[in-house]
């Protein structure tokens, strides 16, 4: 081990513990006053429901933990989202579970609670997993609503999948354990089945006060919408359960009866962890984002046995394909190489750029996996595609088209880890969110923006210095340092991983040691969708 490898692994090992110090505050929801206040009522807590509920000793994940984070201040802040999202098990069914959070401002829905819900919603729709939600929501936060409320993707698209996924066959099961006030009352109802928590859940298009305003009738809330109401006088719900507990253990025995379900088939054999140190991995990737690195070490501590088959070693070296394992699944592997790499032609590539070969060579290595039905894992560490006059008068531009065109029409499941750079045309190259991953990951090395920080800061510092001088102003060295650091400083905060995690563009910043975990569960989901599309690329510039 070198001085390098140890100063590594050691600032890696801190973005992880800060990682994790930030993931324990998220947890608290809305602070532990709120927790004690929901515990007096008799209710758990949404992230306690779903503990409850998921089997104790198998792998979950988090969907978007970070959501609103650094959001909405002026508002008091919104704590993932105000809704906890996880696939799990139960009764060694894979599934997935949405709880609002009532710690959080009643459980209302902010705009981002509204984006987080639909991703949980799509990541359901194509992987065909049972959905369970866990109502607790005093509905649409109010001073917000006309950005949650009205558009294509705000809060009416909830109900519309909840339509879409019980016409695909998608199993549905709501339990109203608090309020499910308004239009969200339509969300349990559309789904196959509804349970609700005697004295403590309550369904009502308008409240008691709302209905004294509007028609003048005198009704308290559990007489209007309580669950003794629902189960046997208005037939809205299907079960009563007397607490929380008693309404997961009925949703527990109602998932140990679902019987199998079509499978999409993709291979696994017996898994195996890799034989290098996975642990290594702190070590190899670089403090600096624009240091070098080999990829090659990262592949072998991710995939079993360490062992890979690498489709054209020798050719578009800037990018690694390559078939692996990685849990016993097969995988098709798209990854920047991260160091500099020499042609045949003795010319020197620039690692984490995208050339015309390496683009050539990935379009190619996407089509065989969709032909082989194998999944695909891309490692993201890109600057973008290379530019200047050879690269543009070799077609980098037609060659980078068919590599989009390959991935935005790939069939099989994508996945995405970003362990570095994501940058630009590259980002959308190598399978960005824009591009439909079925799950796509951060580490929190990670970068995400149209470029770095500091080749940003001196594109902005021109136009902001130009502007300036138009206005007459003197524009000294020191002036210029300090607009510089200003615009820097704003734009390295927009780049953060956890300035990208809050806003959902990923679904998770996770330690490098749970990529494994995440890649297999992600897999395992969508072997639960059979692949009805054919593998099509359409028109193309050869």
């Amino acid at each position: 081990m070198d001085i390098n490898f140890n100063k590594n692994e050691d600032y890696n090992k801190l973005l992880v513990s800060e990682l994790k110090k930030r993931l324990a505050q998220v947890k608290l929801g809305g602070g532990k006053k709120n927790i004690e206040k929901h515990h007096s009522k008799g209710k758990m807590t949404a992230r306690e429901r779903i503990d409850y509920l998921l089997d104790a000793k198998k792998n979950s994940i988090e969907i978007a933990a970070f959501a609103g984070e650094d959001m909405y201040e002026e508002h008091g802040g919104c704590p993932s989202g105000g809704v906890v999202v996880k696939i799990g098990y139960i009764k060694g069914k894979q599934c997935m579970v949405v709880a609002n959070d009532a710690t959080v401002k009643a459980g209302a829905w902010f705009p981002i609670t509204g984006k987080k819900n639909l991703r949980a919603q799509e990541i359901a729709i194509e992987n065909k997993l049972p959905i369970i939600y866990l109502v607790d929501s005093a509905g649409v936060y109010l001073p917000m609503q006309d950005e949650i409320f009205p558009d294509k993707e705000h809060f009416g698209r909830i109900f519309r999948n909840n339509a879409i996924m019980s016409s695909l066959g998608i199993t549905q099961i709501a339990a109203v354990m608090g309020s499910c006030v308004a239009g969200g009352a339509y969300l349990p109802i559309m789904s196959d089945e509804a349970m609700i928590v005697d004295k403590t859940g309550s369904i009502f298009l308008a409240g008691s006060y709302l209905v004294k305003a509007a028609i003048g009738e005198t009704i308290d809330n559990e007489t209007l919408g309580g669950a003794t109401t629902h189960c046997e006088i208005s037939g809205v719900t299907d079960y009563k359960a007397k607490d929380d507990k008693d309404a997961l253990d009925r949703i527990k025995n109602i998932i140990d009866k679902i019987g199998d379900f079509d499978k999409a088939g993709f291979n696994r054999s017996t898994p195996a962890k890799p034989k290098e140190k996975q642990e290594d991995i702190y070590g190899i990737l670089p403090k600096s984002r624009a240091d070098q690195y080999d990829m090659y070490e990262i592949i072998k501590r991710l995939v079993d046995n360490s062992e890979f088959e690498e489709y054209k070693a020798g050719y578009g070296k800037t990018i690694i394909t390559a078939y692996a394992r990685i849990d016993g699944w097969a995988v098709g592997i798209v990854a920047n190489q991260r160091k500099l790499v020499k042609t045949k032609q003795g010319e020197m590539q620039f690692g984490g750029v995208i050339y015309n070969d390496s683009a050539d060579k990935a379009t190619r290595f996407i089509a065989n996996c969709n032909q082989k039905k194998i999944p695909l894992v891309f490692l993201q560490d890109v600057t973008g595609f290379m530019v200047g006059s050879k690269s543009e008068h070799g077609g980098i531009i037609k060659d980078g088209a068919k590599m989009v065109n390959a991935v935005s029409n790939s069939v099989v499941p994508k996945f995405t880890v970003i362990l570095g750079n994501s940058y630009g045309a590259g980002n959308y190259a190598m399978c960005g969110k824009a591009y439909d991953p079925r799950l796509i990951i951060a580490w929190p090395s990670a970068e995400l923006a149209v470029m770095s920080g500091n080749s940003a800061a001196k594109v902005l510092l021109q136009i902001e210095t130009a502007s300036l001088k138009k206005k007459g102003e003197v524009i000294t060295k020191e002036k210029e340092e300090e607009l510089f650091n200003k615009i820097k400083d704003r734009y390295d905060k927009q780049v953060s991983p956890y300035y990208a995690a809050s806003r959902i563009w990923t679904d998770a910043i996770i330690d490098p040691l749970d990529t494994r975990k995440w890649i297999s569960m992600g897999i395992e989901a969508a072997n639960h969708a059979p692949i009805e599309k054919k593998f099509n690329l359409g028109v193309i510039q050869v």
